[in-house]
């Protein structure tokens, strides 16, 4: 039983100590966000920490993928890298310029090249207008174009790209199937022309026979556009199909980043592997363990000591996981493969 060895600088920092890279296009440095919450009879304010102390980044055409259990902090970590949700602490630097307290009216230049698609495509459309209206709606914030006809050439171009017929920008959303719905959502998530996109689940809400069809155009409109996605996901395989590396996290921290190969490969983290372990396989004879953990995941608004994984962790070390915070090392030089654990897996 050893701790893992190896540097503990940042994800972020790491590429900076390595001149022979291309900058990232997306290097964020220690971001924490945590919300004041008011709880119990007497309404006392509590604070969550949703994001912990995260540190990342993201090359220019690539995907990043995060998975982690319900409510542990994927979304808001999508959210606050746009600035959709105000970060508390820490450090957001997109293509060079720091963003992070950077004015609505300095940030909206930069907004055009980082969007979002959403998860439900159900709620994320305004059902009172047309789908031609949605598209078109960043075009005119932005002011991309001002004529009527370039801008409807536009949506046109858009809703072709997607795999949608011109004509359905006259149509409202309700017409529209939840795949259907989702391919709107992209086309105004590439009005802006970005080249950062945060996908957030944007396939847990469709039915399998159409997630591959959306994952696909996804994989298609990056090698057109050269795009870079953060792409959120509670499906390993979607995760493993998409994403060339990939951040577990587990109660608003980054548990084990790793190249994807390396990360199905060899999982360190023991939330991890048990996170992997309940991964359905299609072949019976290739049936693995299941890990099954005990207990609940502990509360964002009580957070445990030390490791927060440590009350369910099979590996904790009494009087070291419950009282130190591990931090991110890398497991070999230049092996991009982090882990947050004293006792990881060999």
């Amino acid at each position: 039983m050893t701790d893992v060895v190896g540097t503990s600088m940042s994800p972020g920092a790491e590429e900076e100590a390595r001149p022979e890279r291309v900058p990232p296009l997306l290097r964020v440095d220690r971001l924490t966000k945590v919300f004041a919450v008011k709880v119990g009879l007497f309404a006392r304010t509590r604070f969550l920490r949703a994001v912990d102390d995260v540190s990342l980044y993201l090359r220019r055409g690539e995907t990043l993928g995060v998975v982690g259990e319900s409510g542990c902090g994927k979304t808001t970590l999508g959210r606050t890298i746009l600035r959709l949700v105000e970060p508390t602490v820490g450090r957001i630097i997109f293509d060079g310029t720091e963003i992070t307290e950077l004015t609505d009216r300095k940030l909206r230049p930069l907004r055009q090249r980082m969007q979002i698609v959403f998860q439900y495509p159900y709620s994320s459309l305004d059902p009172r207008m047309t789908i031609g209206d949605t598209i078109a709606e960043p075009i005119r914030i932005q002011r991309l174009l001002t004529a009527t006809s370039e801008i409807e050439a536009r949506v046109s171009e858009l809703l072709a790209r997607v795999g949608l017929r011109p004509e359905a920008m006259h149509r409202l959303p309700h017409e529209f199937s939840g795949g259907q719905r989702q391919r709107v959502g992209i086309a105004r998530a590439l009005a802006t022309n970005p080249s950062f996109v945060v996908c957030d689940e944007p396939v847990s809400a469709l039915d399998v026979s159409v997630q591959a069809q959306i994952v696909n155009l996804f994989l298609d409109l990056q090698d057109e556009y050269r795009l870079s996605y953060l792409f959120i996901s509670h499906d390993l395989k979607v995760i493993e199909f998409m994403s060339q590396r990939v951040a577990v996290m587990y109660l608003g921290k980054i548990v084990e980043t790793a190249p994807t190969r390396s990360l199905f490969e060899r999982r360190l983290h023991p939330y991890t592997r048990a996170l992997f372990s309940s991964m359905p396989v299609p072949d019976p004879s290739r049936r693995r363990l299941r890990i099954v953990l005990e207990g609940e995941p502990a509360s964002a608004l009580d957070p445990p000591t030390g490791c927060v994984f440590h009350p369910r962790c099979p590996r904790a070390l009494p009087g070291k996981c419950d009282v130190d915070t591990p931090v991110l090392r890398e497991i070999a030089p230049r092996s991009g493969h982090r882990i947050a654990c004293f006792n990881p897996h060999a």
